[in-house]
């Protein structure tokens, strides 16, 4: 997805060599949880989908053939270079910040990894709640940042103590272009809050071993966000370090929590 920042410049862009990786990394990881949450009776055949900042496409690819041809799923993004209509499934550029909702009748909207970017969160929200059918969902997932990427194994405690300096300084880079590290703890009060119904949380961790897809979305990231690092003070020596901790087998880390969040609008 391109995530934009409070600046008006962009923390994560789809156009960046490293956007690819990035989205295939958090695939990887995350579109078998997505799928067991859009689940029935959320996403059923002949439903109405807007899936909001599509990234890579593959969750809307997804639910289009979840719909079935009967079914119309939309998937945006500001930069939909990745995405490809066929189908039931439709793409258009969109900015879900500044342009009104393409639609004001979605049985299912999905946001991944979207409004925890985005400063004006809480009124974007309310905005996807607005755009639903009676009766429709909102599905809203974020990684919680506040919780500790917890080191499991390192081949020495420099390179355990290494990769928590490179990941705050990250986290400081996410925070100072507008991000809310905390944000997925709060999605379920203010669903409830926009008065949506069934509302319940989940929240999923695992361990992530150098050398594999989920280590992976580490580096890509460290690589998106490479100036402001070197701007915070990192040296490239430390980054490279860094990189090549992520793919040393020896190395072990917790994943980001993964929270997802659901709610039906009442029929």
């Amino acid at each position: 997805m391109t995530i934009a920042t409070s600046d008006g410049a962009y923390t994560f862009d789809n156009g960046a060599p490293d956007a690819v990786p990035q989205m295939h990394a958090l695939e990887s990881f995350l579109d078998p949880i997505t799928t067991r949450r859009l689940a029935s009776p959320v996403l059923r055949p002949g439903a109405t989908c807007w899936e909001v900042g599509a990234g890579g496409g593959s969750m809307a690819r997804r639910i289009a053939r979840a719909t079935g041809d009967q079914g119309h799923v939309l998937a945006t993004d500001i930069d939909p270079t990745h995405l490809t209509a066929e189908g039931n499934l439709h793409v258009r550029r969109h900015d879900v910040r500044t342009e009104p909702p393409p639609g004001d009748a979605f049985d299912l909207i999905h946001a991944r990894l979207v409004l925890l970017h985005l400063p004006d969160r809480r009124r974007v929200l309310r905005t996807l709640t607005g755009a639903l059918a009676p009766g429709g969902w909102l599905v809203v997932e974020e990684f919680d940042c506040t919780a500790p990427q917890r080191v499991l194994t390192a081949p020495s405690d420099d390179a355990a103590k290494l990769f928590a300096q490179v990941m705050d300084a990250m986290m400081s880079v996410l925070e100072d272009h507008g991000a809310d590290l905390g944000w997925a703890q709060d999605v379920h009060t203010e669903m409830a809050l926009a008065g949506l119904t069934d509302v319940d949380t989940i929240t999923h961790s695992q361990s992530w071993a150098g050398g594999s897809t989920g280590t992976s979305l580490y580096e890509t990231n460290s690589r998106q966000l490479e100036p402001d690092l070197l701007a915070a003070g990192l040296s490239p020596q430390q980054l490279n370090a860094f990189r090549r901790l992520l793919r040393d087998p020896g190395f072990a880390v917790m994943s980001y929590h993964f929270v997802s969040t659901r709610g039906r609008l009442p029929s």
